[in-house]
């Protein structure tokens, strides 16, 4: 993810530039059909816990009887993803909502193809909150009004959910001041007190509340019940030129999303395959949703929240960037 969106969106937008002139027509072959056997496609993923049923829909050869076959590379965030799917370098990728805005507000030709991971809901049971330390003097999302709050990007979805709910208690968002840390160091900033309050997602979460944290708010349901959180994304050119390995992609994560919920079990153990996390944690994680199709009402919220933020220099074109 981009430590700051409008420096790097920039920057991104010349590496995209680069990358394509640089791949000329080479980004047509990439993910072709071969003219026997499966079609071979890259899906860049971040490595946490909102991207278990893309693994899962692999090992159930879901993917392999759609004639593709998936090699996924992980990366810190979609700030490297991006590029990566605009140059043809991977042919889809996974991403949050909010830094799919603002890349296509930034005039980055890209195609949201399927749902990805959304919010269950649940204020309190959530795989995202606002954490504090137990004997903090921050009781409410309106306690955060003028607080040092840690979040993993700043100007992004963590923000402006963030944002909102103090908004809805009451408080005044604008005198927060973020502190963009990794989620690794978020929990240990809020218990040294180098932080009043820190944004976290799982396993961060548990592991915090474990440590003896509080949850202030859950700043995804709180922001929307069913909030699109995540969604997986292609290049525009690649699905215009590729429309049938487009659609046995789209075909297969649905699979893959349902069959993750309808086995959670499966979902946490798999998690120890790309991820190191403690095995206690594992089992007690809060799993997020993995609906099959995006919410637009959601994701035209956080399109209204980026702006009333000031993230967006364009307003994104939802009609061209979903489904």
């Amino acid at each position: 993810m981009p430590r700051h969106p409008t420096v790097r969106l920039s920057a991104l937008v010349a590496v995209v530039a680069v990358l394509v002139s640089a791949c000329g027509s080479e980004s047509d072959d990439a993910g072709s059909t071969a003219s026997t056997g499966p079609t071979a496609v890259t899906v860049g993923v971040i490595p946490i816990v909102d991207v278990a049923p893309i693994y899962l829909g692999i090992k159930q050869g879901f993917f392999s009887a759609e004639g593709l076959n998936v090699s996924l590379q992980t990366a810190q965030g979609g700030a490297a993803i991006v590029p990566a799917v605009m140059s043809g370098q991977y042919q889809f990728g996974f991403s949050n909502a909010t830094s799919l805005l603002l890349a296509d507000s930034k005039g980055l030709p890209l195609k949201v193809v399927s749902s990805g991971v959304a919010s269950t809901g649940e204020p309190g049971k959530d795989f995202g909150a606002v954490i504090v330390k137990a004997d903090s003097p921050i009781k409410s999302a309106a306690d955060l009004a003028g607080k040092r709050v840690a979040v993993n990007t700043l100007k992004n979805i963590n923000t402006t959910t963030v944002n909102e709910v103090v908004r809805q208690a009451g408080g005044d968002p604008a005198t927060i001041s973020y502190v963009e840390l990794p989620f690794p160091d978020i929990v240990s900033a809020v218990a040294k007190g180098d932080v009043d309050a820190g944004q976290v997602v799982e396993p961060f979460l548990t592991i915090a509340t474990g440590q003896g944290d509080r949850q202030v708010v859950s700043n995804y349901a709180g922001t929307d019940p069913n909030l699109t959180i995540g969604m997986y994304f292609t290049s525009k050119e690649y699905a215009a030129k590729n429309p049938k390995v487009v659609a046995g992609f789209t075909a297969a994560m649905n699979k893959s999303m349902e069959y993750a919920t309808a086995h959670p079990d499966e979902a946490r153990a798999i998690l120890s395959t790309y991820t190191k996390i403690d095995a206690t944690v594992q089992q007690n994680l809060v799993l997020p949703k993995w609906p099959t199709t995006v919410d637009r009402d959601s994701v035209q919220l956080l399109t209204d929240l980026g702006t009333k933020d000031g993230l967006f220099s364009k307003q994104p074109d939802l009609d061209g960037l979903l489904p």
